[in-house]
């Protein structure tokens, strides 16, 4: 940005517009004393302007993120912006901490840039959802679909114990059924070869073995009829209990469905899997993520890479003469105070001198009255006497 060069004797009234000010606000600088350094008017602009890009990035990153859980814009958007601005505060806060006096330490670098890296992380994944979405969708629906398939599985072996004993339970009784009803046509058929002669005796018609037959065939066939009346209901009770537990599987399963979505959690694992099939895609993520963080950590790089000018050097002693000047003041007030009680102590001695010896005279008064009534009274012991002296002429000692 151009800055218009003022004579000398003009500098004194330079004044910086709203938007100069504002970047000055956001590069952390104290208006009142940068506006007195031409050349760090431009340099604290510059880190002004990276603050700003930041927290812009940061309040579309979280805005974004919470779309992905939140369906309602006004809630969103507010919330992303809220959490743009803490953003903001906390590189204020670091570029802040970056002065004339640390610039050579390790230790606060090292701070500043794990704290810069962990939230540039974070901000870069909602970017790189954005950024790869197409892909992250159709990789979110084959994942659901494997979630389906493993969701139908732990349902079948959940109710898989149950399911199998009634499906016995079901087996059995027909095993049963089927075997009487066997059972009821081998006599049925023997009764008929025996009838038609062409097994059994081998004489047609129906004689006295073939009556014997068909009486066995009819009392096995209403032992059979009687079965399947018992255990019809049993049979229906089985049906139903299977019937009910798909039900119960198809419910869950329903639910299960209702349940699945693209939230960010889930888009974070499509993006892994993505990832862990796709070298081609892996190594643009690191270099996307890298870019991303990098915008971040831009603020703190700037200010650290930015040499120190006169603005710093004007802070670093303004803030010398502040506290020079605020000990200089408490020692002042310090001595005053002490001063103060000096006086008011010899002040008061005087005064309380001066009511002792006024009431001196009125006090041996007193005294005399006293006296004189304990000589004409003789039932006054002499402690009486002291007990009255004691109360109303004696002073009482300060606590």
């Amino acid at each position: 940005m151009a800055q218009t060069q003022y004579p000398v004797s003009q500098r004194e009234t330079y004044e910086a517009s709203f938007v100069t000010r504002f970047l000055w606000w956001l590069a952390t600088a104290e208006e009142e004393i940068i506006a007195e350094c031409s050349i760090d008017r431009n340099r604290y602009s510059i880190i002004g302007f990276i603050v700003l890009s930041t927290w812009l990035f940061a309040t579309g990153a979280w805005t974004y993120f919470f779309s992905t859980a939140l369906d309602n814009p006004w809630v969103y958007i507010p919330l992303g912006a809220f959490m743009g601005f803490v953003i903001l505060c906390i590189d204020r806060a670091l570029i802040k901490g970056i002065n004339k006096r640390n610039r050579n330490r390790i230790a606060p670098y090292l701070f500043r840039g794990l704290l810069a890296l962990t939230i540039g992380f974070f901000m870069a994944q909602p970017a790189i959802l954005y950024l790869f979405d197409k892909e992250i969708q159709v990789q979110v629906s084959v994942d659901n679909e494997t979630r389906k398939r493993i969701k139908r599985q732990q349902l079948d072996s959940l109710y898989g114990a149950r399911k199998n004993e009634l499906q016995k339970e079901q087996q059995r009784i027909r095993g049963e059924q089927l075997a009487s009803l066997a059972s009821v046509n081998r006599l049925m058929e023997n009764f008929l070869k025996e009838a038609d002669g062409t097994g059994g005796t081998g004489k047609v018609g129906i004689e006295k073995i073939a009556r014997a037959k068909k009486a066995e065939y009819d009392k096995l066939d209403a032992e059979h009829r009687l079965l399947l009346t018992q255990q019809q209901p049993l049979l229906d009770s089985i049906q139903g209990a299977l019937a009910n537990l798909e039900t119960g599987i198809r419910t869950e399963e329903e639910l299960f469905r209702t349940q699945l979505n693209a939230g960010f959690l889930t888009r974070v694992e499509a993006l892994q899997h993505l990832l862990d099939g796709n070298a081609a895609l892996r190594y643009r993520y690191y270099l996307i993520v890298a870019l991303l963080m990098l915008i971040e950590l831009m603020p703190v790089i700037v200010k650290s890479l930015l040499p120190a000018g006169s603005y710093e050097e004007k802070a670093s002693l303004r803030e010398e003469m502040e506290k020079e000047l605020a000990y200089d003041n408490i020692q002042r007030e310090k001595e005053l105070k002490k001063l103060y009680n000096s006086l008011s102590l010899e002040s008061d001695t005087e005064v309380i001198r001066e009511f002792f010896q006024n009431s001196m005279e009125e006090r041996r008064g007193k005294l005399k009255e006293l006296s004189g009534r304990f000589r004409s009274d003789k039932r006054e012991t002499f402690d009486q006497m002291w007990e009255k002296i004691k109360f109303s002429i004696l002073s009482k000692h300060e606590n």
